[in-house]
């Protein structure tokens, strides 16, 4: 089988969209996989090229681009993991390519016109899709369908054996690959703050990637702070999250894996598409901040102390 996945990575986008289709076809092994990508700035396409599979570059959103490069490399399934493309836009691509199976990826309860979709959020609810899918559409939705890479599995096994130094503190900080909202600094002077108000002994392992646009102030910011380590592009998230004591990250794909490695959470906010991971830790009460302020951060922070 052919199989064609459609998604983008930038500063602006983030990396999930391509991370998580990496995981995904894996389940795939013995197919032909093909990733379509737009080589927009910030993007990770060569994540791609290093897990071996081949990249087709767009120069656009277009349908007509992406139609005629279905035909052309006889797609069988195309794998849609795109907030710009929408329930016409996939209608279309069915009714001139009847063959052709569309999966779609959703965490934002929009309108589908697929064969499968996931939604492999914490705080998936299938019954959300009611008239938003087609009546035979296969819904893939909650925890039983995140897609974890094999690290965290790896991870989990391995967390009992870990042993942690009970006079440190270590906090997890990642705030997506592009930190598009631009606060992890913001968030590191309020750890900043609290080791110093209160004298805690305290290590942050803050982790980030070359989408980052205003990475290099991040650097400058942590250079020659013995209490920060700061991971760029890191193969080693899930154990440097399983050697943390808790773990300040935004309500997204992330929550995910830190909620599986049952790591203590302090989730804040910074887009419209986490509002409803935002809302299911809310309810579960879980720590949150629909969006970040200094004094509701430190106070958080203290409680995890």
């Amino acid at each position: 089988m052919n199989i064609l996945i459609r998604a983008n990575s930038s500063s602006y986008i983030g990396i999930g969209h391509i991370m998580r289709g990496l995981v995904l076809v894996k389940q795939y092994s013995n197919d032909n996989i093909i990733f379509a990508t737009e080589n927009l700035d910030g993007n990770i396409n060569h994540k791609i090229i290093e897990a071996g599979y081949k990249i087709e570059l767009l120069k656009s959103n277009s349908f007509d681009e992406l139609n005629e490069l279905i035909k052309k490399l006889n797609i069988d399934m195309i794998i849609i993991d795109n907030y710009e493309i929408n329930y016409n836009f996939e209608k279309n691509l069915k009714e001139l390519n009847p063959s052709l199976k569309i999966f779609v990826f959703d965490d934002t309860y929009e309108k589908h016109f697929c064969d499968i979709l996931i939604n492999h959020n914490i705080s998936a609810n299938e019954k959300k899709y009611k008239n938003l899918v087609p009546n035979n559409c296969e819904l893939r939705c909650g925890s039983k369908y995140t897609l974890l890479r094999d690290e965290f599995l790896e991870a989990k096994k391995q967390k009992n054996s870990i042993k942690k130094d009970k006079k440190i503190k270590t906090i997890f900080v990642a705030m997506g690959g592009a930190d598009h909202s631009n606060i992890n600094i913001d968030i590191l002077k309020v750890v900043n703050k609290i080791r110093k108000k209160n004298k805690k002994n305290i290590k942050v392992n803050i982790v980030s990637t070359n989408a980052n646009k205003n990475l290099e102030k991040l650097k400058n910011y942590c250079k020659n702070k013995k209490w920060i380590n700061l991971y760029i592009n890191s193969k080693q998230i899930a154990k440097l999250m399983s050697e943390s004591d808790f773990a300040i990250v935004t309500p997204s794909v992330t929550v995910n894996e830190v909620y599986y490695l049952k790591l203590p959470i302090i989730a804040i906010k910074t887009a419209d598409n986490q509002i409803d991971i935002y809302r299911y830790l809310k309810k579960k009460r879980f720590s949150v901040l629909k969006k970040f302020k200094i004094n509701k951060l430190v106070k958080l922070i203290k409680e995890k102390m």
